[in-house]
């Protein structure tokens, strides 16, 4: 992985980034380009179930990134609440049968398989849009 680009591009200094995402390849090379771009990874978490106990720890999240379909369901009610919260978060997933309601539209998605250091660019535009 060139981390060197995403040093160069994005800077999560001092930002906690949840990771929800059941595939451990996967969660492993994103969790490796958040921290490539200064990030705290949050996770990975696998399932829906274990996403909203994290949620509810109380922890500060100040951006996510969410597998849309996972071991124990779809994410979907993670990303309404994380949302609702104010927290930027994008979609990356494989499932095409799916349906977005419509208080996720806006919501980025990122066909798998991807680039894990492109997501996190995505992942720090929308952040940037958010906070300014």
């Amino acid at each position: 992985m060139s981390s060197m680009l995403v040093e160069a591009s994005v800077d999560f200094s001092g930002r906690s980034i949840l990771i929800i995402e059941d595939e451990a390849l996967i969660a492993m090379e994103m969790q490796e380009a958040v921290e490539a771009a200064g990030g705290t990874v949050l996770g990975p978490v696998p399932s829906v179930q274990e996403a909203m106990a994290l949620i509810s720890a109380g922890r500060a999240i100040d951006a996510a990134i969410l597998d849309i379909r996972l071991t124990d369901g779809i994410s979907i009610a993670v990303a309404q609440r994380l949302k609702s919260s104010g927290v930027p978060l994008i979609f990356v997933t494989g499932y095409d049968g799916w349906h977005m309601p419509d208080d996720l539209e806006d919501v980025p998605v990122y066909q798998k398989p991807n680039d894990p250091e492109n997501v996190v660019r995505v992942l720090f535009d929308t952040w940037r849009r958010v906070r300014t």
